[in-house]
């Protein structure tokens, strides 16, 4: 899962390739390639970086000086922290892991209590993301009738945001006294998360202008009057698979044409990643059809306080914390469960 005597062997491999003075009579090519060489050489020196601080540690404390004892312990609960996290990164080593994400909530059975919650679940990746240092942009939202929101696509932007983000996707479920009922009952609500890969250079996943119908129309959320009286919201249908996927949040038609065909290559890959895997747990003898009822996490909030997944069995009591976007034990948990 980690070889650095290869990675640096194919950062020299690279660099080489980068001084062919004929490179750029390619620009995609090119520019695939420079986009890859930067991401490997920041990864190796990072890994050189830590070596040599490593290295500059044990030089201090051979000295045997103990007025140096609380910067070295100080610098070995740093590396600590720094190791635990380059661990875990090496469980991302899926094709998409290091990549951007495409995360998608739906609202299920329940109306406003389940729009209500898919709501909450959009606040809570968003608190996730910026605390994690991700950029995020929403490319497409419907809003609910009275509260919450029917459906939401968001674009999470940065390293590692497929790796740690695929860890979600499932049904989510929550139970909670219902602040839309009138008698203050308890009510369960779900939700359906998604998380999809970002497509850039996938030279496998290509899209044939003719299997693509799309359609033109106006939006129907908010935006101001120019999104509600032009014609600005697309929907793409691809017409081999039967994937829809609409959008309507951005005032030019273009760039929410832009966007749909950034979420159809996706949704793509997404299908194409699910085919392996049941073919690989059909052999296996492992495949087990995902159903809507069999939810991935519960969010208890009445009678008692609790967050439990249902795969590792990873739980906290601290319900408040999460839903603010403390997800990191539960990503973790998931990775190493999954390795």
């Amino acid at each position: 899962m980690f070889d650095f005597a290869r990675k640096k062997s194919e950062l020299e491999f690279l660099e080489k390739q980068a001084e062919d003075p004929t490179l750029w009579d390619d620009p995609v090519r090119a520019q695939q390639l420079m986009k890859k060489l930067s991401a490997l050489r920041e990864e190796v020196h990072e890994w050189e970086k830590l070596q040599k601080r490593i290295t500059d540690l044990l030089d201090l404390a051979q000295m045997e000086d103990e007025s140096l004892l609380p910067e070295i312990e100080q610098e070995v609960e740093d590396l600590q922290k720094i190791l635990e996290q380059k661990e875990l990164s090496t469980l991302l080593s899926g094709p998409y892991d290091q990549g951007n994400a495409l995360l998608a909530i739906h609202a299920g059975a329940g109306g406003t209590d389940s729009q209500d919650w898919a709501a909450m679940l959009q606040r809570m990746y968003l608190r996730w993301a910026e605390r994690s240092g991700y950029e995020t942009e929403i490319l497409d939202m419907t809003e609910g009738e009275e509260a919450g929101i029917k459906s939401v696509t968001i674009a999470v932007n940065g390293k590692y945001a497929y790796g740690y983000l695929k860890s979600e996707k499932g049904v989510h479920r929550l139970v909670r006294l219902s602040p839309f009922d009138a008698a203050h009952r308890r009510h369960t609500s779900f939700a359906l998360v998604e998380v999809l890969p970002e497509i850039e250079d996938d030279d496998e996943i290509v899209i044939n202008p003719e299997d693509v119908r799309i359609d033109i129309f106006k939006s129907s959320g908010a935006g101001g009057q120019n999104v509600q009286k032009n014609a600005t919201a697309v929907r793409l249908l691809h017409l081999p698979t039967g994937i829809i996927v609409t959008c309507q949040n951005e005032r030019s038609q273009t760039q929410n044409r832009e966007n749909a065909f950034r979420v159809l290559r996706a949704r793509l890959a997404a299908l194409k990643q699910e085919q392996q895997e049941k073919e690989l747990e059909a052999l296996r003898g492992e495949y087990q059809k995902a159903e809507w009822g069999s939810q991935i996490r519960s969010y208890v909030l009445h009678p008692y306080q609790l967050v439990k997944d249902h795969r590792t069995d990873y739980e906290t009591g601290n319900t408040q914390a999460v839903l603010d976007g403390e997800l990191d034990g539960f990503i973790e948990a998931y990775l190493r469960w999954k390795r």
